[in-house]
């Protein structure tokens, strides 16, 4: 780990950069609404961990009433686990022996679920399971728009949870249902389009579910981009919105404006500035995500991050003679947040331009 880039009580200014900051009045503002909207249309929220990667960030969750968590990956599962958080969902396939045998053996400390789409799957989680004498939750992954992972809608649905639910070593938890491709599509007509066609396909399975004997205890999907389409539905029951936290420049392109307020940055430094109308900060590749642009310059429209480099990044300042001072700070709004979170080893949490607190991203690079 890099040495922490700040200490409680200093001033923005002398944050060492790149660094990745927390506007914590923002941030809790985010989570405040988001719990509220959910008690309000009687849905659970299961946060998304890939966003914040962060055992702190959960906890601020769970104290305004979310039931767990959602991840991707064992090892984030892990990291949550170890920080006290005590219901997690693995919200993807987890195949593998050694990956099955360590959520496995997670599920002795929390109560841990995870998905599948295929036969073969489920006899690795239930092999896992016996061997540890244990039983795991799974979930059956549907295909409802995104066209990633995911078995069709319906009967082929229901024969996977059958066979879950003929297990002695497995419990079936219900559907995972999420149309990550309808999260940035950017007019609200195609959102509600793309999300009632998921929902419809979602609706058939439960009901052929039940057909079947198999009650579905979680139907489980939306995000950041759609969560108020989901919770209004009456299909879904629980939500798994991440970005909401942060949020970032992707999300800011839907349309309307989100109510969410932008609470992520990385703060930058002018390290160059030799030439009128144009500087260069010590943000790139390595501490910025771009795959879904480049960041934003919070609060100056006159300036636009032209292009990156490793560990450079490129300014350009529009009006004739105007220029940027060496050592000036900048803070950076990611193009992607998760990403770009992924990059660093701490949080660093600030309140009116001051640091109040400091804390690692702990399931930062858990790939496996």
């Amino acid at each position: 780990m890099q040495r922490p880039p700040a200490e409680p009580g200093m001033s923005e200014d002398q944050i060492d950069t790149p660094a990745l900051v927390i506007d914590l009045d923002a941030l809790e503002s985010n989570l405040d609404a988001m719990a509220a909207y959910c008690k309000k249309a009687s849905v659970r929220l299961r946060a998304h961990a890939k966003t914040h990667k962060s055992p702190v960030i959960a906890r601020w969750q769970a104290l305004r009433g979310a039931v767990g968590q959602c991840v991707q990956k064992v090892g984030e599962a892990e990291v949550l686990a170890w920080g006290g958080v005590d219901d997690i969902l693995i919200s993807n396939e987890v195949i593998g022996p050694q990956k099955i045998a360590r959520l496995a053996a997670l599920s002795r400390m929390s109560t841990v679920a995870l998905c599948a789409d295929d036969m073969r799957g489920i006899e690795q989680i239930e092999a896992a399971a016996q061997f540890v004498s244990s039983r795991l939750t799974v979930l059956v992954e549907i295909n409802v728009g995104s066209g990633r992972c995911g078995v069709d809608p319906g009967a082929p649905a229901v024969v996977l949870a059958q066979r879950i639910a003929r297990s002695k070593h497995l419990v079936f938890g219900g559907l995972q249902a999420y149309h990550g491709g309808a999260q940035h599509m950017r007019l609200p007509g195609e959102r509600e389009t793309a999300v009632g066609i998921a929902s419809e396909m979602t609706r058939r399975t439960v009901e052929q579910l039940s057909k079947a004997g198999l009650p579905c205890p979680v139907v489980g999907g939306a995000g950041t981009g759609t969560f108020a389409i989901e919770a209004l539905g009456g299909v879904y029951n629980e939500i798994q919105a991440g970005s909401y936290v942060f949020m970032d420049v992707d999300y800011s392109r839907n349309k309307p404006p989100s109510a969410f307020r932008q609470s992520l940055f990385v703060l930058a430094t002018v390290m160059s500035a030799a030439r009128d109308g144009v500087a260069v900060v010590d943000c790139g590749h390595k501490g910025m995500a771009i795959d879904s642009g480049m960041p934003l310059v919070d609060g100056r429209e006159d300036i636009i991050y032209s292009s990156a480099s490793d560990e450079h990044g490129t300014l350009r300042i529009d009006g004739a003679g105007n220029r940027l001072s060496v050592g000036e700070r900048l803070r950076l709004v990611p193009g992607h947040c998760d990403p770009t979170v992924d990059r660093y080893d701490w949080y660093v949490g600030v309140r009116n331009r001051r640091v109040e607190m400091v804390f690692p991203v702990a399931a930062r690079g858990m790939m496996q």
